[in-house]
């Protein structure tokens, strides 16, 4: 890794950039001198707009919105690597303090049928809201503030769960999987509320409604290869895709012997 305190970069960036969903895009070629080590990557960005907005060109489109590294808005592929080369860490908390002087970095978007690019290295995550809206709620009635005991719950059970719901969204996991699968990310979601007792009512239903969902959004299967743990800048462990698919197969066969059930009622 190179580049110090306080020093100032020469770099090559090779921007992907593509003026809309139905337009072909391409590579283009951009100098960025004197870039300040103490930048974040998209300080480095903001940079390069505006000398491109001075130049009378159009800027580079990228996502972004708290740059706190909480939102799970902004992601860029960097040299191949969702978030760039540092683990457990989001585009916008990367520093350039990561690069070296000289070096030639070349920036995608997310690459995944369930997120179309909108422009340049913006894509639509629209997907996994929708993911999030077939089941990642409860119907449980709360009323006013319950005492913080009044439904015991593991402490087991309570880390998993805190563990789930740091999931931000980002779709890191789904930019780096092979097969642009969404597994990780909805069974974080899943997990999250599975773990506790208000989630109960809708477990079965919940991993039913939520898995056909993320498929009808075209995204890719599991195969195991690990790489969204990986990216992804949380820390999701991909244990938590096993506790979905288990959830899964017993709401299937849950689902199978009710409909068995009704089958008989209604020929007797």
């Amino acid at each position: 890794m190179g580049g110090g305190t306080g020093k100032n970069l020469n770099l090559k960036l090779h921007v992907w950039r593509q003026k809309g969903p139905n337009v072909e895009g391409q590579f283009v070629t951009y100098d960025a001198p004197g870039i300040s080590t103490e930048m974040s990557f998209l300080e480095m960005l903001d940079v390069v707009n505006e000398r491109l907005a001075e130049k009378g060109e159009e800027g580079i489109a990228f996502d972004h919105d708290c740059r706190e590294g909480i939102c799970g808005t902004c992601g860029i592929v960097i040299d191949g690597r969702p978030h760039g080369p540092r683990p457990r860490t989001t585009t916008c908390q990367l520093h350039m303090r990561s690069f070296a002087d000289g070096d030639e970095l070349v920036l995608e978007p997310w690459r995944a049928k369930g997120f179309p690019i909108v422009k340049d290295l913006m894509v639509d995550r629209g997907s996994l809201d929708r993911i999030i809206a077939t089941g990642g709620f409860i119907t449980a009635p709360t009323g006013t503030i319950p005492d913080a005991n009044a439904i015991p719950v593991p402490k087991e059970n309570a880390d998993i769960a805190m563990d789930a719901a740091a999931c931000i969204g980002c779709g890191a996991c789904v930019a780096a999987c092979p097969n642009a699968s969404a597994m990780l990310f909805t069974a974080a979601k899943i997990t999250h509320l599975a773990m506790f007792p208000q989630g109960q009512p809708e477990r079965s239903s919940r991993a039913l409604r939520m898995v056909a969902q993320m498929d009808a959004e075209g995204f890719g299967s599991c195969t195991n290869h690990g790489e969204c743990e990986s990216a992804c800048p949380k820390g999701i462990r991909v244990e938590f895709i096993a506790r979905m698919n288990a959830d899964f197969v017993v709401a299937q066969v849950t689902k199978g012997r009710r409909e068995a059930q009704a089958g008989d009622s209604s020929a007797g």
